[in-house]
């Protein structure tokens, strides 16, 4: 069980994380965001595909030695998220807003002007002030086992993708947000986030335009 009361501690940032824990803290930020309370032990090993519980445990206690999440003092197996930093030390920057990006089947995004700006804290969002950083809002469902869903606004920083990130690519001219997965030949493709939505390999080109850093969510 985990929570979100403030504690003493602040967590600066997910830096020191692994790419599992990392996946591991978003994923139950966001389950806790479109439901209203935080996944059992069982379904993050359910999401996560663990073959037991007590792989949950061991990525929390890592966690944990980190500073990104404390116990709950007098209550076994329950955890509080650390927040991130302070609100009077957040260093804020606007990034443009340029239009809607499919989380579905590919699409043109909608691209030009502006068109509104997001302010984001720097270190939260990922937004690297060495890289050129912009925001598109999400149409579809496609990702929501990743934790993004229709209407969200994702911050994409423009740089190399890794495989296993989520990126903003164009496949066969058109572009959507997908993870993007190199397959045992090789050659890359396009994975969503949903079942019920098939692999996408390119018939001609895949060009990743950014890499997904952070997601933003209207409450």
């Amino acid at each position: 069980m985990l929570d979100t009361e403030p504690t003493f501690t602040r967590f600066r940032s997910m830096d020191g994380l692994t790419d599992r824990q990392r996946e591991i803290l978003e994923f139950v930020r966001g389950y806790a965001m479109e439901r209203g309370y935080w996944p059992s032990f069982r379904e993050i090993q359910k999401h996560f595909r663990f073959k037991s519980t007590n792989a949950v445990m061991g990525h929390l206690r890592a966690l944990e030695s980190k500073g990104a999440i404390v116990r709950v003092p007098g209550q076994a197996r329950t955890f509080r998220i650390v927040p991130e930093e302070p609100v009077d030390s957040l260093e804020v920057t606007e990034l443009p807003i340029y239009g809607a990006i499919a989380a579905g089947y590919p699409d043109g995004v909608e691209q030009g002007d502006a068109l509104g700006r997001l302010q984001v804290d720097v270190v939260t969002a990922g937004a690297n002030r060495g890289r050129s950083n912009f925001a598109l809002r999400v149409s579809g469902d496609s990702m929501i086992d990743a934790g993004i869903f229709d209407g969200d606004t994702v911050v994409i920083e423009s740089r190399p993708a890794r495989a296993g990130e989520i990126v903003v690519a164009l496949i066969d001219g058109l572009s959507t947000l997908k993870r993007l997965v190199r397959g045992g030949d090789g050659v890359p493709y396009l994975k969503s986030e949903n079942k019920d939505y098939p692999e996408i390999r390119p018939m001609t080109e895949l060009v990743v335009q950014g890499v997904a850093s952070s997601v933003v969510r209207r409450l």
